[in-house]
């Protein structure tokens, strides 16, 4: 980890600023806060399946599961390539967003 960057600038922020763009750009309305991607950072790789599944598993009635997980990652990497195009400069505070909750 980079302790001599800024805290929006850390690889490990610009990743949740990722999933919080994801969310967004898809429409679903919550914001991983520092909190919430702490405590999904113990679940590995499955992090988003088991945020739905524990925390949107209405959700899961609608939509299969490795759908969701795929638009997500998807999204999530179209936004980090977005923002290191700009130099990892562009930083949103999603949990500002309009109408969006926070996560957990």
């Amino acid at each position: 980890m980079r302790n001599d960057l800024p805290p929006v600038y850390r690889p490990e922020e610009m990743e949740r600023n990722a999933y919080n763009a994801a969310f967004y750009e898809l429409g679903l309305r919550w914001h991983w806060d520092s909190a919430t991607w702490a405590a999904l950072q113990l679940r590995g790789s499955d992090c988003v399946r088991h945020y739905l599944e524990t925390e949107q598993p209405h959700l899961l009635r609608a939509y299969d599961a490795d759908f969701l997980v795929q638009a997500i990652e998807r999204a999530k990497a179209e936004a980090r390539r977005a923002a290191e195009a700009f130099g990892l400069s562009a930083h949103f505070d999603w949990s500002r967003a309009r109408d969006c909750e926070l996560g957990a």
